[in-house]
């Protein structure tokens, strides 16, 4: 019989020792070699060095486990990629992602890089917390790979993780209906923001608190209908098929359409000067371009070709299935802005929103999340920062802990710009304080007084109870804007670590590096 060299198969062949013992899988390997060689396992485990007969070198080789310096998301991307500048081509992918593990992108960043490294993903923009940022990276180290000839050359195994026992996933959305969605923002709000609700009947889809729902938009009808007067549509072309195109940016391939059939030699150099520029090409989406350079119209066939498909849109679940069995809620801002001249419209959103009516049809799916849940330990306590629609998973955590009874104190930061207008579930949230499942709810509303003031500050006014709470075993949470409001709250976090726990720096970094080690530092931001 083959003696087992990989510490992990040897470890699962026959488990001497626990897995709970408090040993590292090399020792485990040794120690479960030598009560092997006692009871005579050794055929299966390979005697350890000093057990025995004397070895020369041990029967066990462990691989040495490998570290990823640059998956610290509070690193800007161009120091990430110089930390992995010399590691392998995938390495060098994964550093270009946000580092977040939000899964917004399928994968987590390491396994959706392989997946690109690999050749079984061609989406390279996928990462929407990473944004363009992060695409332009990826695209440039696929290129370089391609072009040294050596794409596609690492075949790492980078299965999604989002297969789910009903058989529906992102690649095979299920047709669910909209029940309803409901304003949530009032009269004269800045913004607009909806309570959505959606029938999963019939699917057998299971989510947990925490999880994400994936939604595939569509095209608003009036924006295709300017980018097919815009472009040159021959008989037989279908319409239709510009309803899923991603019309919400310009793309390289797009801009050298243009640079090698435009004869104008004035909008020729605007092309090339737009190609040679990032920032002037995301200044632009695509019926920019088409309106731009309006001496020339682009065969419909060919534009289908330089657009990629739209990617799906990630939503937190704003709902408990315990509590709304065969249903799933969104906690949905509608996004519109004026650009360039023009109305822009967010994609989803505005789907959403407006263009979809009760009955109608979504194509959805799951999302799960990375330990973004509530506590295993119902007694734990929990303290949420959810400013904007960043509320809403903490919604579904609310429905959870009270739907299971549980015991854990409850604490959530909630922030906005106006508290008559923007105090997004207010009579909902009132509801769980006054029967004990909220212990405390405190909120920062921006322009409610001329200093604004947001959920960071709130937080370090509190700073001496939020560190007792994580003393006595308490779980933190976040979710929102990473680029901004992330960031500020975990300064704030670490700030009140070093204060009311009498730390430095480094110390209040490792105790807060400790809590997300333990899981009970978690963020779902984007």
């Amino acid at each position: 019989m083959n003696k087992i060299q990989d510490p992990q198969k040897l470890l699962s062949a026959i488990s001497i020792i626990p897995d709970s013992a408090p040993f590292s899988t090399e020792q485990k390997a040794w120690l479960n070699g030598f009560f092997a060689g006692m009871t005579g396992l050794e055929e299966i485990y390979g005697a350890p060095t000093g057990a025995g007969e004397s070895s020369a070198t041990p029967a066990v080789a462990v691989e040495e486990e490998e570290d990823f310096p640059w998956h610290d998301d509070s690193m800007e991307i161009e120091e990430r990629m110089e930390l992995a500048k010399d590691r392998p081509y995938k390495r060098q992918l994964m550093s270009a992602m946000a580092q977040l593990d939000c899964g917004s992108c399928g994968y987590l960043c390491q396994s959706y890089s392989e997946a690109i490294a690999s050749g079984e993903e061609t989406n390279l923009t996928l990462c929407s917390p990473g944004g363009k940022e992060t695409a332009r990276a990826i695209k440039k180290l696929v290129k370089l790979n391609t072009e040294s000839g050596t794409a596609n050359s690492e075949k790492d195994s980078a299965k999604r993780d989002t297969d789910a026992p009903s058989g529906w996933s992102r690649k095979n959305p299920f047709p669910a209906k909209l029940i309803s969605n409901q304003k949530l923002t009032g009269e004269g709000s800045a913004k607009d923001v909806r309570h959505v609700e959606i029938d999963l009947s019939g699917s057998k889809l299971d989510y947990n608190v925490g999880d994400a729902l994936g939604v595939y938009p569509t095209n608003c009808s009036d924006l295709i209908g300017d980018v097919l007067l815009a472009s040159q549509v021959s008989q037989g072309d279908d319409p239709a098929e510009l309803d899923t195109k991603d019309l919400t940016a310009a793309t390289e391939e797009l801009v050298e359409w243009f640079v090698e059939n435009l004869l104008d030699e004035d909008e020729k150099s605007l092309a090339q000067k737009i190609l040679a520029d990032d920032d002037l090409l995301d200044d632009h989406d695509v019926l920019d371009l088409l309106l731009k350079f309006n001496t020339l119209k682009i065969p419909y066939t060919d534009l289908l070709q330089c657009l990629p498909e739209l990617n799906p849109r990630l939503y937190s679940i704003a709902s408990s299935l315990k509590k709304h069995p065969g249903q799933v809620h969104l906690t949905v801002g509608k996004v519109s802005y004026e650009k360039n001249g023009r109305t822009r419209k967010g994609v989803a959103s505005t789907m959403l929103a407006d263009r979809v009516d009760a009955g109608s049809e979504l194509k959805v799916f799951i999302q799960p999340s990375h330990g973004f849940t509530v506590p295993a330990d119902s007694n734990a306590p929990m303290i949420m920062v959810g400013p904007g629609t960043g509320i809403a998973p903490f919604v579904s955590f609310l429905q959870e802990r009270e739907l299971t009874q549980s015991q854990g104190d409850n604490w959530l930061f909630f922030g906005d710009q106006k508290s008559e207008t923007d105090f997004l579930y207010k009579d909902t949230l009132q509801g769980y304080v006054d029967r004990g499942i909220l212990k405390r709810l405190d909120t920062a509303f921006s322009r409610d007084q001329a200093h604004k003031i947001y959920v960071q500050d709130r937080m370090r006014e509190n700073g001496a109870e939020i560190f007792k709470w994580l003393q006595a075993g308490g779980h933190f949470f976040v979710c929102g804007d990473a680029s901004r409001m992330a960031k500020d709250v975990d300064n704030a976090l670490h700030e009140i670590v070093a204060q009311h726990g009498n730390m430095s720096g480094e110390q209040a970094t490792a105790y807060v590096k400790k809590l997300a080690s333990e899981s009970r530092y978690e963020r779902d931001v984007y």
